[in-house]
């Protein structure tokens, strides 16, 4: 056997260094990560008695850490009330309907919940806040949105001029509605319409029921407008205007805390790349700013 040179050997201890530091990065990673979901920020503690917050924000495309976080402070004793602070222009509807449901379930149990609304609650975010006790918003605050949209791309003339010409083998004449290949047809249009119709009516019919009016009184502000936080006061889409803090003072004295509550919060699980580039950037890329393949029903406030 010949003796290693020294090459072969500058190499092989560059590759063996090279993976133990991406062995500890990744390490570090798991760690942030799970440090990241266990511990509270202790940024706005107060006093012995502790109301727990819970932020959406972005585009809300999933509701499992959201359901989570609401079903879990609403198991704890210790937990005396909720914020839930909003600042996301809404999403897909399903994961709206669930957070909408597990709010309804905090209130239930009788612990009380209010919304804090930071620049942006549409669509979407004003779905799940009206579903709460109370919501705050700033004056300057977008809400409103009231409405749902479905959107699609034809690319029916550039396949043509590249010569692409798709065959599709379907079960039913609505089986490729919407597809980007052809033109969409009137009957299927009409079709489709239907469905954001029947969505749009569960919309309003969960403002009208969070927000104690008619329905009739739902529709006449569910058109797709957005409104100002001050707009939305008189509109009674909102309660009161003022920021976080004034959303805590006044949650802690509605459930009989003296003095300022301590609140708790989860810090918003951060993946590797969030980790490396100290940005939340990464981790909403996929939902933010990335289309879905696919349409989808979605509360979602998107203008342009």
């Amino acid at each position: 056997m010949q003796p290693m040179q020294p090459a072969q050997k500058q190499k092989k201890s560059f590759g063996r260094t090279l993976l133990y530091v991406l062995l500890g990065l990744a390490t570090l990673g798991v760690l942030s990560l799970v440090l990241g979901r266990y511990l509270s920020d202790g940024g706005l503690d107060g006093g012995t008695e502790t109301i727990a917050m819970v932020e959406v924000t972005g585009t809300i495309m999933d509701s499992k850490e959201i359901v989570r976080q609401l079903s879990q402070y609403r198991r704890d004793d210790d937990i005396k009330a909720i914020i839930l602070r909003i600042d996301s222009p809404g999403g897909a509807v399903a994961p709206s309907q669930e957070i909408y449901d597990e709010i309804l379930r905090v209130r239930a149990d009788h612990k009380k919940i209010y919304t804090s609304m930071g620049s942006l609650a549409a669509s979407g975010g004003y779905y799940i806040a009206a579903a709460t006790d109370r919501i705050f918003a700033n004056p300057g605050t977008l809400t409103g949105s009231i409405g749902v949209i479905m959107a699609f791309s034809n690319a029916e003339q550039l396949m043509k001029k590249i010569g692409l010409e798709p065959q599709v083998v379907k079960s039913g004449k609505y089986k490729d509605v919407g597809s980007p290949f052809r033109k969409m047809q009137p009957h299927e249009r009409r079709y489709l319409q239907k469905v954001v119709d029947d969505v749009h009516q569960q919309f309003i019919e969960a403002v009208a029921k969070g927000r104690n009016m008619s329905t009739r009184e739902a529709r006449k502000l569910a058109d797709g407008r957005v409104f100002t936080g001050r707009q939305a006061l008189k509109l009674k889409l909102v309660d009161e205007l003022g920021g976080l803090e004034d959303v805590i003072a006044q949650l802690g004295k509605d459930v009989g805390i003296q003095g300022r509550p301590k609140v708790i919060w989860e810090e918003p699980p951060k993946g590797f790349l969030d980790w490396l580039l100290d940005s939340t950037l990464a981790r909403d890329f996929n939902t933010s700013m990335v289309p879905s393949r696919f349409p989808s029903l979605q509360y979602l406030w998107l203008p342009g």
